[in-house]
C-alpha cells in the first residue's frame, strides 16, 4: 500500500462541511454568474458559451484552461445537436473534472522499504513564495501524518528567515515531532542534508524540508534547490520523491505567476493550494493545475489542523457547483 493511501478514505462530516463553508465565496459567485449567463435562453448556443467563457476567466480559471473548457463543452454540443440551457452547470462539472483528470493523480503508491528491508523515507520539499501559508502547510501535513501512525522529521532550511525557523520549531514541539536545524544563514543544502541523515538514522517514515521562499533572483533559487536535491540524493538517490508547491488560492493570478516561475526553477510534481476560505478565487484550482499539468494533493479550506484536506477533484467541482 502507498504511503498516502492511508489517506484514500471518505471524509468525515466535519471535514465535508468545512469544504463545503471554504468554498462558499467561489460557489456564490459562480453559480450567480453562471445564473446570469443562461437567463432566457432555452439551448447552450454560441452566446451563452460566449458568457460562459467570460463566467470562467472572472472566476481566476485562466484564458487557456477557460478556452479549453468552451472547447469540450463545443464539442458536445456539437456532438449531442441539442443541449438545454439548464444542463450547462451538468456538463461544466463534467468537463471540468475530465480537465483535472488530465493532469494525473497526486496519490500515486510507492514503496517504502528496499528487497533487502531497509526504510526509504519519502522525502517531500516543500516551496513556494513567503506568506502563501508554507510553514503552517508542513506543520498540518506533519500532523495528519503523526496521526496516521507515521514517525515524521522536519527540516528548517528556510535559513534566511528567523521567524520561519522558529515557527517550524514551534509546531515541531506542538506536533512532537523532531525538527533539524542549523545557525540562521547556514547553508540550506546542508540542513537538509542533515534532516535527511537523522530522519534515516531515525528510521523515519517521511521528512518534510521546508525552504527559502524569494523569487527575486530565479537564478539564485534555482542553485539553491538543485543544490538541495543534489545533496538529498547523496543518501537517498530517491530524494525528494516529491517537491510540493504551496501556493495562496486568494491571490488569484498572482499564483498562476508563482506556479510558473517555480516549475521553471525545480521540479515540482504536487501542489497544494491554500487560504480557498478566504475569497471567491477558487477557480485558480482548476487553471493551475491544468495549466502546468501538475496534480493538487491538498487544499486549504480553513485555519484549523484538519482544515487541510486531500484534494478530490470530483467532489471539489461538486462542491463548486452544486445545484
Amino acid at each position: 500500500m502507498g504511503f498516502f493511501d492511508l489517506f484514500d478514505r471518505k471524509k468525515t462530516q466535519q471535514e465535508d462541511a468545512a469544504l463545503e463553508q471554504g468554498l462558499s465565496k467561489t460557489k456564490d459567485s459562480l453559480l450567480s454568474k453562471i445564473a446570469r449567463a443562461v437567463v432566457g435562453k432555452s439551448t447552450v448556443d454560441d452566446e451563452v458559451l460566449d458568457n460562459l467563457e467570460e463566467v470562467l476567466v472572472t472566476s481566476d480559471v485562466g484564458v487557456d484552461t477557460t478556452l479549453r473548457i468552451i472547447e469540450r463543452i463545443q464539442q458536445r454540443v456539437a456532438r449531442d445537436k441539442y443541449l438545454g440551457a439548464e444542463q450547462l452547470q451538468t456538463i461544466l462539472r463534467e468537463e471540468i473534472v475530465g480537465l483535472l483528470s488530465e493532469c494525473g493523480h497526486a496519490d500515486e503508491a510507492f514503496a517504502t522499504q528496499r528487497p533487502d528491508g531497509q526504510k526509504i523515507p519519502y522525502v517531500i520539499l516543500v516551496v513556494g513564495v513567503n506568506g502563501v501559508g508554507k510553514t503552517t502547510t508542513i506543520a498540518k501535513l506533519a500532523n495528519r501524518f503523526k496521526q496516521a501512525g507515521k514517525k515524521v522529521y522536519l527540516g528548517a532550511a528556510d535559513t534566511f528567515r528567523a521567524a520561519a525557523v522558529e515557527q517550524l520549531c514551534l509546531w515541531g514541539e506542538r506536533i512532537g515531532v523532531p525538527v533539524v536545524k542549523q545557525r540562521m544563514g547556514a547553508d540550506p543544502a546542508a540542513v537538509a542534508y542533515d534532516t535527511l541523515a537523522s530522519a534515516i538514522a531515525g528510521d523515519a517514515d517521511v521528512v518534510l524540508i521546508d525552504t527559502a521562499g524569494r523569487l527575486h533572483n530565479k537564478v539564485n533559487l534555482m542553485n539553491e534547490l538543485s543544490k538541495i536535491r543534489n545533496v538529498l540524493q547523496k543518501l537517498l538517490p530517491e530524494a525528494p520523491q516529491e517537491v510540493m508547491l504551496v501556493l495562496d488560492g486568494s491571490t488569484g493570478q498572482n499564483a498562476f505567476e508563482q506556479a510558473r516561475q517555480f516549475t521553471k526553477a525545480t521540479q515540482v510534481n504536487s501542489l497544494t493550494i491554500t487560504k480557498l476560505d478566504g475569497s471567491a478565487k477558487g477557480g485558480v484550482v482548476i487553471g493551475i493545475s491544468d495549466q502546468f499539468q501538475i496534480p493538487v494533493r491538498y487544499i486549504g479550506v480553513g485555519e484549523g489542523m484538519n482544515d487541510l484536506q486531500p484534494f478530490d477533484r470530483e467532489d471539489f467541482v461538486r462542491k463548486l457547483l452544486a445545484q
